[in-house]
């Protein structure tokens, strides 16, 4: 029995399945949760170079065995120093992955978290916070993909983010 394909007289088709909160956020740049298995078909159609991962632990085996795979470089930053996966995302962290998701030679590239909720959303809200969204329209995507489980720790954080404080590439996104 087939599982990732159909087949139908001569020809198989391939399920391509998106990761639990899978979004398009600007042209080569996505947003979602941890992979499993049945999505890694569909992730390697995006053809990733880089992941930046924002949960405090490490994502599992497989996604690990799958970036390996696909040599795709995995930014592991959201270690915390306290320890708390509950703590809030911080000033340096945004800072620290929008310092790779300004720099075109990364792209096409994911922004994930374990769900893709809440630090995926705080970081996404402060890109476009960058792009000069209005709050309302970026609290609607925050919203959207957060569900029932919104953070206002992260609405105020994204409210209060100093967009200043961004180092510009010379050679930004066309997006940015």
């Amino acid at each position: 029995m087939q599982t990732n394909s159909i087949s139908m007289g001569r020809t198989a088709y391939q399920h391509y399945i998106p990761p639990v909160n899978f979004g398009y956020v600007e042209n080569d740049l996505y947003r979602c949760g941890q992979p499993n298995e049945l999505n890694f078909p569909f992730m390697e159609k995006l053809g990733l170079r880089c992941i930046v991962w924002l949960a405090p632990e490490e994502p599992n085996q497989n996604v690990m065995n799958f970036v390996d795979d696909q040599e795709i470089q995995l930014h592991h930053l959201g270690v915390l120093e306290s320890g708390n996966a509950s703590d809030p995302i911080t000033e340096d962290m945004i800072l620290e992955a929008f310092s790779l998701i300004l720099d075109k030679r990364n792209h096409p590239m994911a922004i994930m978290c374990n769900i893709g909720r809440h630090r995926t959303g705080t970081v996404v809200g402060c890109l476009r916070k960058l792009q000069r969204w209005n709050l309302a329209s970026i609290f609607e995507e925050y919203r959207r993909f957060a569900g029932p489980k919104v953070r206002l720790l992260n609405e105020q954080f994204i409210e209060l983010f100093d967009t200043d404080l961004v180092r510009i590439p010379v050679d930004p996104p066309e997006w940015l």
